[in-house]
């Protein structure tokens, strides 16, 4: 069955605040990383690590940060394309990419980018 157009609607402004969500995290995640130095992000006094583990903490700090900048940029990826099905062709959004099956409202309100 369609959705209703209260049931778009309501899934526009859930992808609209997801998308807010997501590009705050990822400007945070950029933030904090671009605007300090190695020796800043890590609270070192000198430039030289107590420890090498220290060195290998800054390293695992940097790579994971990396890694979560990544998968919300994917996730904005995917939640800017929701929004253009949305918009351009609302009759079809909701329905399974594969199947073209609905896919019930309780799962995109929980996840209104999904795709099937």
């Amino acid at each position: 069955m369609p959705l209703t157009r209260d049931q778009l609607d309501h899934l526009q402004q859930r992808l609209q605040d997801e998308r807010a969500r997501a590009l705050d995290l990822l400007n945070r995640i950029v933030g904090e990383r671009s605007g300090e130095s190695g020796q800043d992000a890590a609270g070192d006094l000198s430039v030289m690590p107590f420890h090498a583990a220290d060195l290998g903490t800054d390293t695992m700090d940097a790579e994971l940060d990396a890694s979560n900048a990544t998968r919300v940029s994917r996730e904005l990826a995917e939640i800017d394309a929701a929004l253009t099905r949305l918009l351009e062709d609302p009759e079809h959004f909701g329905l399974d990419e594969k199947t073209g099956r609905d896919i019930p409202f309780e799962h995109l309100d929980a996840i209104p980018w999904a795709r099937g």
